[in-house]
C-alpha cells in the first residue's frame, strides 16, 4: 500500500479532536491510543480488563481495515491510570499477543482524557 490511508473505528472523539483511529503509510500502520468503548453501544465498562478487551477489539478491526493482522504488530504502548491494574491489562493484552510478543511498554499515567477511562493501547504494525 503506497501513500495515506486514513481509518475511521466511528468514534465520536475522532473528529471532535482531528485524529485518525489509525493511519496507513506504505508498509507500517500507526493505530491511535485507543480506550475500551464500545463503539456499538458508546458505553464504557468499568472493568478494566474488559476494557482492554474492548481496546484490543478496536486495535484489531482498525487493523483488518489497514489490510494487515493483529499479527503484524511490532510495538505496543499500555496507559494504565492504577498500576495495580496491571495483571487485568496484561491478561488480555496476553490473550492477544502471547504468541506474536511485540516490543511494550507500560505506563501508569495520571489520567485519561475521561474518567472513567482505565486503560488506554497504542500499537505500531508492519506489513508482513
Amino acid at each position: 500500500m503506497s501513500g495515506r490511508h486514513l481509518i475511521s473505528s466511528g468514534s465520536p472523539f475522532e473528529e471532535k479532536a482531528g485524529y485518525s483511529r489509525a493511519v496507513a503509510v506504505g508498509d507500517m500502520v500507526f493505530v491511535a491510543g485507543t480506550t475500551g468503548y464500545d463503539y456499538e453501544t458508546m458505553t464504557m465498562p468499568d472493568d478494566v480488563g474488559a476494557q482492554a478487551a474492548n481496546a484490543l477489539a478496536t486495535i484489531d478491526k482498525a487493523l483488518t481495515d489497514a489490510g494487515v493482522a493483529i499479527a503484524d504488530v511490532v510495538r505496543a504502548t499500555y496507559y494504565v491510570t492504577d498500576m495495580n491494574d496491571a495483571d487485568a491489562v496484561f491478561a488480555e493484552t496476553g490473550r492477544v499477543f502471547s504468541a506474536i510478543r511485540p516490543a511494550a511498554t507500560i505506563v501508569e499515567v495520571t489520567k485519561l482524557l475521561k474518567p472513567e477511562m482505565k486503560v488506554e493501547i497504542e500499537v505500531t504494525a508492519k506489513r508482513g
